[in-house]
């Protein structure tokens, strides 16, 4: 098993709304304001209205869940939704507070997107298998590097 380097996308976000300490810990929304993809097979933009409803642990954990859609340079339309943890260190608090953007080394920030299309063209993302690494940008941002599994 192997990892391939699929492409990067950068998201750019609102700033979160503080839902608030509750049974599973401090719940934050960030709502999905656009962005961009761009690698061999897709290049593209980040549409409006999606989000990641994250959820900070007292561990010092975030766990992610978050749903988008790409609209591809050809005219493809793709979903995405993933889960993945990200370490909420100092860097990272940081980050989100008005501080300068993180590196990939600087936090673990794993995710697993999983993508779905009609699109004919882009239909072997329905059937791969797929890991990101994350880094939290200046603007509220994000931006990914995605793998493939093979």
């Amino acid at each position: 098993m192997n990892l391939e380097y699929e492409f990067t996308y950068h998201a750019t976000l609102k700033e979160p709304v503080n839902v608030g300490p509750g049974p599973y810990g401090n719940r934050l929304v960030f709502e999905v304001t656009g962005g961009q993809a761009e690698g061999k097979r897709i290049k593209g933009k980040l549409l409006t209205g999606g989000g990641d409803w994250l959820l900070v642990g007292p561990d010092g954990w975030g766990r992610l869940d978050v749903r988008g859609q790409f609209l591809t340079d050809d005219g493809a339309s793709i979903y995405v939704s993933y889960y993945g943890v990200l370490e909420m260190n100092e860097k990272v608090q940081s980050a989100t507070t008005g501080g300068k953007g993180t590196d990939y080394g600087d936090q673990y920030f794993r995710t697993n997107p999983r993508f779905e299309t009609g699109d004919p063209r882009y239909a072997w993302l329905n059937q791969t298998l797929f890991v990101a690494e994350g880094r939290v940008l200046t603007g509220p941002a994000v931006e990914y590097k995605v793998y493939r599994v093979t």
